[in-house]
């Protein structure tokens, strides 16, 4: 038997437009959610970032949210944990990697109710590091889905590792990249996957794990979610019917409770966009974060500049303007580290000038209002004299940041 876990990732950047915001609605999300009801053995992981659940809320798609809530409460679909504005988290500090987890789960909590009860954790774009899993394991998640690129052991198929995460550990779920490429890249189909997972573990039980974006279906490939999705939950339906299956489909959470404990283990910094080359190069985050990258050399530094400035006017707003303006630059700081700004600056080969600077933009605002917060506040002349350099210099890497942009090729 083997046991079929997948998981779905929903996300939306804050910066997205009303227009695409209901197109993929129409394309994606609506027709997975029906795919998935007329198939009642379906059974898969849903991760949809708090950002995304308010904009559909807001922009009159709250069927979305309903339907997956439906779903959930009928056992057919898990929620897990994630971080709110989808940051890349191992590139950001603890307080801020906390604050995003805390928000996603109050965001969708509200939204979806008793239904939310997330027992598994997906980082976004799935960017690991060792210095993540404390805050993970802290706000209550059980296990954490990984690339497979950052398996550093013998596959796992029949066993669960273990990572360390303070003095405890936390389950690893580790994404089989192969078999997911191929259904992001149609490059299966349902009897060809089918036959592919029954071979896994042989005569023996095993599992496998496959996770892509939700936009893969229907959005980025039109129909995909009836000529695979729909089509493979069908196929799996029929073999059970008539005796013939021996591949199962499972919530993510229920592997830890079908296989046994694995060994503790240390994975990988990676992505699910890393390769083994780029591990070796020590380059983790290619699309995030990558050396010799001089754009996102530049927007490290600006971000660098946003946290300095408003941790310095977090702690001098005594006064009631200089409150304000902190508050301000605080509530725009989560969206402002958004992961989608970096990736268009990979030339990986994604590259858009207008949505790099559109999320810029949000940058900008943090250091805009933290700066007068500092102006307004009570510190010292001799600290605010160096915030002022602080903003110089953050102005400077402005400059260089909108050269980059205007006098690069493409985009």
């Amino acid at each position: 038997m083997t046991y079929w876990a997948q998981l779905l990732h929903f996300y939306q950047p804050p910066t997205q437009t009303h227009e695409i915001l209901h197109k993929v609605a129409e394309e994606s999300y609506r027709p997975l959610i029906e795919v998935i009801r007329q198939h009642p053995n379906a059974r898969l992981a849903v991760n949809i970032q708090g950002v995304l659940t308010e904009q559909l809320l807001e922009h009159g798609l709250g069927d979305v949210v309903l339907g997956l809530k439906e779903l959930a409460e009928k056992g057919q679909v898990e929620f897990v944990g994630s971080a709110k504005f989808h940051p890349i988290l191992p590139l950001i500090p603890l307080a801020e990697r906390e604050k995003s987890i805390a928000e996603n789960a109050r965001t969708n909590g509200r939204a979806f109710g008793s239904a939310w009860k997330p027992r598994g954790f997906f980082p976004p774009e799935m960017c690991y590091s060792a210095g993540i899993t404390p805050a993970i394991h802290a706000a209550g998640h059980e296990w954490v889905i990984l690339s497979g690129v950052a398996c550093p052991e013998d596959w796992p198929i029949n066993v669960v590792y273990r990572m360390p995460s303070n003095s405890s550990a936390i389950a690893v779920l580790f994404r089989d990249d192969v078999r997911s490429n191929r259904v992001s890249f149609r490059e299966t189909d349902p009897q060809r996957f089918v036959e592919d997972l029954r071979k896994v573990g042989g005569s023996e039980e095993a599992y496998v794990v496959t996770a892509m974006d939700a936009e893969t279906y229907g959005h980025h490939i039109r129909d995909w979610e009836k000529e695979f999705l729909g089509a493979t939950f069908a196929l799996l339906a029929h073999h059970k019917a008539h005796g013939g299956s021996n591949v199962r489909m499972a919530l993510p959470s229920d592997l830890l409770t079908l296989f046994p404990a694995g060994p503790t283990i240390e994975p990988f910094p990676s992505s699910w966009s890393t390769s083994r080359d780029d591990i070796a190069a020590q380059n983790p985050y290619p699309l995030w974060k990558s050396p010799g990258n001089r754009l996102h050399e530049l927007q490290w530094e600006y971000v660098d500049h946003c946290l300095d400035l408003v941790a310095i006017a977090r702690r001098y707003a005594t006064t009631a303007p200089a409150r304000k303006f902190s508050s301000i630059a605080q509530e725009k700081l989560q969206p402002a580290l958004h992961s989608c700004q970096f990736w268009w600056a990979s030339r990986r080969p994604m590259w858009d000038v207008s949505m790099v600077h559109r999320g810029f933009v949000l940058l900008n605002e943090v250091v805009v209002y933290a700066s007068k917060s500092i102006r307004e506040g009570s510190a010292s002349e001799a600290v605010k004299r160096n915030a002022a350099w602080r903003l110089a210099a953050a102005n400077e890497a402005r400059m260089e940041i909108e050269r980059e942009l205007i006098w690069s090729e493409g985009g």
